[in-house]
């Protein structure tokens, strides 16, 4: 198993092996019950919205489990998914807070499912989760008490990424305000006639504290092999995981340093209306890949001989994908090159960012639809709950009449 970027062993999986048999010398500090977690989802187009989510749910106990749904329940709820269930179990295994996955989750999350998976309660964020009849997916197990809340990360969604393909501008990652976004945008959870706040999406803005809690704070060890690579890694997919994967099995003690070229940098060599994600965003897609030590923000695209002596670098890596010149038209790894500590990788996925951009593309009516009924459905909800609301004040306010 491996847990945070690196192995542990089983017995670290279960308190250092304090619920094995025999374990009665543990010390009480360990003896303590683990508290397993469960949280479920579609996970689809992963970002750094669900890995946040993940994160804070661990926070809350020991051991984090994630239900993931099949292709199928989500065709049934919300619509067609981007990612196959495949894909998407891939994209969850690899984000460092989870220590395991359950495929084929339920959509409805039940409290048979928690007893079933030993799970203590289970967490979701403080939006809202409906079934294709428009109840509440977790109305079970909030009236049973197991279930917890943590915070929806700001400024970004499935649907808002959606919208951002589709828009095709170069600008749209520092343009939000623009009016064909905001036009665009209203069949996409924003815009003047969308009022449901779970869909709704504002700026995202990054802070220091969000680096440092999507980050591992571990520096190299005597041994660990420093092994460098650097891109775009927009919209951060199962394309990257299975390239990170094989860069992390290229060493026995692999420390992992991904370089991320400028929103600027990345247009120059990708165009069209690339990257989709800033650079903030992108930091914390990729920090919160278990394959992943450390990540430098804005990285020089050249690999020159400063940074790979200041970070001690063994190994640099590049994928099979076409490597652009730089400015000058010479190759960017010219020096590792010439090191002999280049190393081109094939993780056997072609997947890139473009092929997500055609699948979106071509399926635009479909999304378009989905996420419009998304909208519908939340809207209904809140008007519910503000009857519910209303009638309990009526109420208050003919009992203090009464009285």
């Amino acid at each position: 198993m491996m847990k945070n970027g690196h192995h542990v062993t089983e017995d670290q999986s279960e308190e250092a092996g304090c619920r094995k048999p025999g374990a009665s010398a543990c010390s009480p500090e360990k003896k303590k019950r683990v508290v397993r977690l469960w949280c479920d989802g579609c996970y689809d187009m992963v970002h750094y919205g669900h890995s946040n989510q993940l994160r804070q749910a661990k926070s809350m106990g020991d051991y984090l489990i994630a239900g993931v749904h099949t292709d199928e329940e989500i065709s049934k709820h919300k619509g067609p998914p981007v990612f196959t269930q495949e894909e998407r179990y891939k994209m969850v295994r690899a984000i460092k807070w989870v220590d395991e996955i359950v495929e084929g989750a339920p959509y409805v999350t039940t409290l048979e499912t928690l007893d079933k998976y030993n799970c203590d309660f289970c967490v979701h964020g403080d939006d809202i989760t409906l079934t294709v009849d428009g109840k509440d997916t977790y109305a079970e197990v909030k009236r049973a008490g197991r279930y917890r809340e943590c915070k929806r990360t700001q400024g970004v969604s499935t649907t808002d990424l959606v919208g951002r393909m589709l828009l095709m501008t170069k600008a749209h990652h520092s343009n939000m305000d623009n009016t064909n976004y905001q036009q665009h945008t209203d069949n996409f959870g924003r815009g003047a006639t969308v009022h449901s706040p779970w869909t709704g999406v504002s700026q995202f803005l990054q802070t220091s504290q969000k680096i440092i809690q999507f980050a591992s704070g571990k520096e190299p060890q005597p041994g660990d092999t420093i092994i460098y690579v650097a891109g775009a890694f927009d919209l951060f997919h199962i394309g990257h995981v299975d390239f990170l994967e094989m860069v992390y099995k290229q060493a026995d003690k692999p420390y992992v340093i991904v370089g991320l070229h400028f929103d600027q940098e990345v247009n120059r060599y990708k165009r069209k209306n690339y990257p989709i994600m800033n650079i903030h965003e992108r930091t914390l897609s990729v920090l919160a890949c278990r394959y992943v030590s450390e990540v430098v923000i804005g990285a020089p695209y050249a690999v020159g001989k400063d940074l790979l002596d200041h970070f001690k670098v063994d190994l640099v890596c590049h994928g099979k994908t076409e490597v652009f010149p730089d400015k000058d038209g010479a190759d960017p790894y010219a020096e590792p090159q010439r090191r002999g500590i280049f190393r081109t990788i094939d993780s056997g996925n072609n997947l890139t960012t473009d092929d997500i951009v055609q699948r979106i593309i071509e399926n635009r009516l479909q999304f378009e639809a989905r996420n419009q009924k998304k909208e519908a459905k939340e809207m209904a909800v809140i008007e519910a709950m503000k009857r519910r609301e209303h009638q309990q004040q009526e109420v208050l306010q003919d009992e203090a009449t009464a009285h």
